[in-house]
C-alpha cells in the first residue's frame, strides 16, 4: 500500500508541474527490457539541443515477487527512481483507461507517448490524449508477430531473421502504420531473453533517430500501412505449452527451448533406471540449453538417453537427435550435463 501511494499520481503533484518550453513526452514500459528505451529517452532529453522532456513515466503497479512475497516496483519504475526521476511522476494505474489516470495524463498535455513492453491495453480515450499520437517499439518486423510474445514465437518458429519496428499505436493490437524498422539476423543458439534485450536496444536507437520526424509530423506522412494479408500472431506463452515431446524433430524442440527460456521454461519427463534393483524413478527437469546433433553424432538408441562429450543425447522424431547441455531439477540449481551424469551414480536414462 505504501508503494502504491508512492507511485500514485495525484492532482496536487500534477498542478505543481513546472511549465517548460520543451515538448512533454510520456513513456510507458514495465519490464527490464524496456529500460534501454527509457534510458535512451532520458539521455536524449538531457542534451542541450533537445526539444522534448520526459514529463512522466507510466508502468505496471508494484507487485509481489520472490520468496518473501515483498512488494516491488516494476523494473522500469525502480530504474527511474535509481536515476532520481521524481516519484510523483511515476504513474502506476491498474488499467490505462482509469478516469483518474487519464485526467492526470491530460493535465500533463503530452505531445507524444512512447510505449515499450508496457503490458497494458491502451483504450481509444487514452490514444486521443497525446497531440502527436502514441508510438510503440515492437520487437518484430510488423505485420509479423503481432501480440504479446513476438520474440518467443519467432524463435519457436526457427526464424533466421527478425527485427524491431517503430509504429503508431491504433486501437487494433500492433496494427498501426510503421514509421521505420531495423532487421536483425538470428543466431541459432540465442535464447528469448537475450534476443529481446538486443532488439529493444536496437529499437531505442531507432526511436531516437526518428523522434524529430515524429515531432514535426513528417513521420505520419511517411509511415507505411501494414499489409494485413501478411499478418502473423504471437499469443502469450502458457505453462501448459512447456512440455517437450521427444516424438518431435530435434530442431523443433531446440527452438522451443530457446523460445521458452526465462519463462515458463521447457520441461521433460525422463525415467531413471537402477538396473541392479529394477527401480524406476521419473524426473521432470527443466531443459535449459540444447543443440541439435550434427549428422555424424546421430545414434539410433530408440528410447535410451546416452552421454557424449558433455551432453545428454536424446533420440527424437525423424531420426534426429537433441543434445541437452544444461538442465535443472526441481528446487535445484542449473547444472551441466556432466554434473547431472555424475549424480546418477551409474543409473541409466530413458526418454518418456
Amino acid at each position: 500500500l505504501t508503494l502504491r501511494r508512492l507511485f500514485c499520481f495525484n492532482a496536487t503533484s500534477s498542478a505543481s508541474v513546472t511549465p517548460s518550453k520543451k515538448k512533454p513526452l510520456v513513456f510507458l514500459g514495465s519490464p527490464q527490457v524496456a529500460v534501454s528505451v527509457l534510458d535512451a529517452l532520458l539521455k536524449s532529453a538531457s542534451s542541450p539541443d533537445s526539444n522534448f522532456e520526459v514529463a512522466a513515466i507510466v508502468t505496471q503497479p508494484p507487485s509481489r515477487r520472490e520468496r518473501g512475497r515483498k512488494v516491488y516496483p516494476s523494473p522500469v519504475a525502480q530504474h527511474a527512481l535509481d536515476r532520481g526521476f521524481p516519484s510523483d511522476l511515476i504513474l502506476t494505474p491498474e488499467r490505462a483507461g482509469e478516469e483518474m489516470f487519464l485526467s492526470n495524463l491530460r493535465d500533463l498535455q503530452p505531445e507524444l507517448c512512447v510505449t515499450a513492453a508496457y503490458g497494458n491495453i491502451l483504450p481509444t480515450k487514452f490514444l486521443k490524449v497525446p497531440l502527436m499520437g502514441t508510438v510503440n517499439v515492437h520487437p518484430s518486423l510488423l505485420p509479423l508477430y503481432r501480440g504479446a510474445a513476438p520474440v518467443q514465437r519467432a524463435l519457436q518458429d526457427g526464424v533466421k531473421e527478425t527485427g524491431v519496428s517503430l509504429a503508431f499505436t491504433v486501437r487494433e493490437l500492433d496494427a498501426g502504420p510503421v514509421i521505420a524498422y531495423e532487421r536483425f539476423e538470428v543466431d541459432d543458439q540465442i535464447k528469448a531473453p537475450e534476443l529481446m534485450e538486443l532488439l529493444f536496444s536496437v529499437g531505442s536507437k531507432l526511436l531516437i533517430r526518428e523522434l524529430p520526424s515524429i515531432f514535426d509530423g513528417s513521420a505520419k506522412v511517411k509511415a507505411q500501412p501494414q499489409d494485413d494479408s501478411k499478418v502473423t500472431l504471437a499469443p502469450k506463452l502458457t505453462p501448459e505449452e512447456s512440455w517437450l515431446s521427444f516424438d518431435q524433430d530435434a530442431t523443433v524442440l531446440h527452438n522451443k527451448v530457446r523460445a521458452f527460456a526465462g519463462w515458463p521454461g521447457t520441461r521433460a519427463k525422463i525415467a531413471v533406471i537402477d538396473e541392479t534393483t529394477s527401480q524406476c524413478d521419473i524426473l521432470e527437469p527443466k531443459i535449459i540449453t540444447t543443440r541439435v546433433s550434427s549428422a555424424e553424432n546421430v545414434r539410433n538408441e530408440v528410447d535410451n538417453i546416452t552421454f557424449i562429450k558433455g551432453a545428454l543425447v536424446i533420440p527424437c522424431g525423424g531420426c534426429s537427435t537433441l543434445e541437452v547441455l544444461e538442465l535443472q531439477l526441481p528446487a535445484r540449481k542449473v547444472v551441466t550435463a556432466d554434473a547431472f551424469r555424475n549424480g546418477l551414480r551409474g543409473r541409466k536414462l530413458k526418454k518418456l
